[in-house]
């Protein structure tokens, strides 16, 4: 991924131009970053890429809960989580599914507050919680995530 270099102005014409819901119209990875305006967005996707060997796949989503585009990572085929932007942050689903969940619940305990409580407060569905996390900068959530999406690389 390129590193954007938008000054104030550029980044706000960029989040103006945006509009996350026009279906006609996919924003790339970089406007999803001028539009976010989080450098740990660029650090986030290159880890995604470069660690897990994850690939960006920007779809739309005319899913109620959260209409409109996000952008998947995968890997051979397996979705390692998705990001849903926001302006200054950006939302990370991470699926913990009946694969992972025994060694997240094992690794649980040694997580940050935050990560526990979203976990707990996540209901189980099918075998799986849909854990949204809300990444504003590099802290031990964003780490702790981190380990999740490296469980969810292993075949």
């Amino acid at each position: 991924m390129a590193a954007l270099n938008l000054n104030d102005r550029e980044a706000d014409i960029a989040v103006n131009h945006i509009d996350l819901q026009n279906r006609d119209y996919r924003p790339t990875l970089d406007e999803f970053g001028a539009y976010i305006r989080n450098p740990v967005f660029s650090h986030f996707c290159a880890e995604l890429t470069e660690t897990y060997s994850g690939r960006e796949k920007i779809e739309y989503s005319a899913c109620s809960m959260e209409k409109g585009w996000n952008v998947k990572f995968q890997k051979s085929g397996k979705t390692l989580c998705t990001i849903y932007p926001r302006e200054q942050y950006f939302t990370v689903m991470l699926v913990i599914g009946r694969r992972e969940k025994d060694a997240f619940e094992a690794m649980l305990p040694n997580c940050c507050p935050a990560m526990r409580e979203i976990y707990d407060r996540t209901k189980e569905g099918n075998g799986q919680r849909w854990l949204m996390i809300d990444v504003e900068d590099q802290d031990q959530l964003y780490r702790d995530m981190l380990r999740g999406i490296a469980l969810r690389s292993v075949k």
